[in-house]
């Protein structure tokens, strides 16, 4: 598989260190900031980990789906639901018990989705999201439309994740083992035949490939990846609700896999944070005359993704890796 068809699998050596720098910078930023700010940027990884998930059906494999939301949100119900209102619940089980519900419920529901293929595939998976949604906002058990209070953080027993600096640099350490999962799953047997599968299905069933299992296995791990993402948010946020669920938060992480750049997981981490920083510049706006600007953040996002789609089609790690190889080929 050639380079420009790999999407950036193999990262320059200028990419790699501002990537690294950028690791350095994770690493150290809640020495100097304040816990609000902490707190905004492990929201930031929590949402880095949910589109990396995404990238993995998305970029990787090809299969859009509109309906990843689901699994991020039944992880956070999962997590309220295990939680007694006395006190806190461990996260040792709870954290498997969370993802492995996310996985299963994925496993189902792929069962019938990776059967289809594009618009098709696109509109059932909304299809699902959406029935999901509405068995939680129609159900006053499960919380109805006002959702369900996690009084306490999971107890880890050795740290404190009530501690927003113990739990950010936990959140950190699992954006981490995510990547470097996802980046050696990419390149096994299994993950080249999953980028097979995008690029050419007819010749994967062809050469002997079971199509249909492979996508479902993505479509199952990327469920469980979620679900550890929406755990993460649940025990940060302390509430969760039906709209984690909705339309809307697949929508988020479909732009955040664009943003960044599709088929390569650093750029799933780039979009999330460009996306959410963009996100609150955005709404900070000021009015224009009778016109606030800030409430119509959705319009500059828009235009924005706009905008990258038709001047950086590979995002922005794209963008960067164009200008970095323009660089080093002016000073050669």
């Amino acid at each position: 598989m050639s380079a420009a068809s790999s999407r950036l699998e193999s990262l320059p050596r200028g990419l790699q260190v501002a990537l690294g720098l950028g690791v350095v910078a994770l690493a150290t930023f809640p020495f100097f900031a304040t816990d609000f700010y902490v707190q905004m940027v492990a929201r930031m990884m929590i949402l880095a980990i949910f589109a990396m998930s995404l990238d993995l059906l998305q970029g990787v494999t090809g299969l859009v789906s509109l309906g990843h939301a689901a699994f991020f949100g039944l992880a956070g119900y999962a997590l309220a639901f295990l939680t007694p209102q006395d006190g806190p619940v461990s996260l040792w089980w709870t954290l498997p018990a969370a993802a492995a519900a996310s996985g299963l419920a994925a496993l189902v529901i792929g069962f019938f989705v990776v059967r289809t293929h594009g618009i098709y595939f696109i509109m059932v998976t909304m299809a699902f999201a959406q029935m999901v949604f509405y068995l939680f906002f129609d159900n006053k058990a499960l919380g109805g439309s006002d959702g369900i209070y996690i009084n306490f953080k999971p107890s880890a027993g050795l740290f404190d994740l009530e501690n927003k600096r113990v739990f950010y640099f936990f959140t950190l350490a699992m954006l981490l083992a995510v990547y470097l999962f996802l980046r050696r799953l990419l390149f096994s047997p299994f993950g080249r035949a999953l980028a097979g599968i995008r690029v050419n299905e007819h010749r994967m069933r062809a050469m002997g490939f079971g199509t249909f299992g492979y996508k479902l296995a993505a479509f199952t791990l990327a469920g469980s990846l979620a679900g550890l993402a929406g755990y993460l948010w649940g025990a940060q946020t302390g509430f969760v609700n039906p709209e984690l669920m909705g339309f809307h938060m697949s929508a988020h992480a479909i732009m955040m896999v664009i943003l960044g750049g599709m088929g390569n997981f650093a750029g799933a981490i780039v979009g999330a944070f460009a996306f959410e920083m963009l996100l609150h510049e955005f709404k900070d706006l000021p009015d224009l005359g009778g016109f606030r600007m800030g409430k119509h953040w959705q319009l500059w996002m828009g235009l924005f993704i706009v905008m990258v789609v038709a001047f950086a089609p590979r995002g922005l790690l794209g963008l960067a890796d164009r200008l970095l190889r323009r660089k080093g080929d002016g000073d050669a």
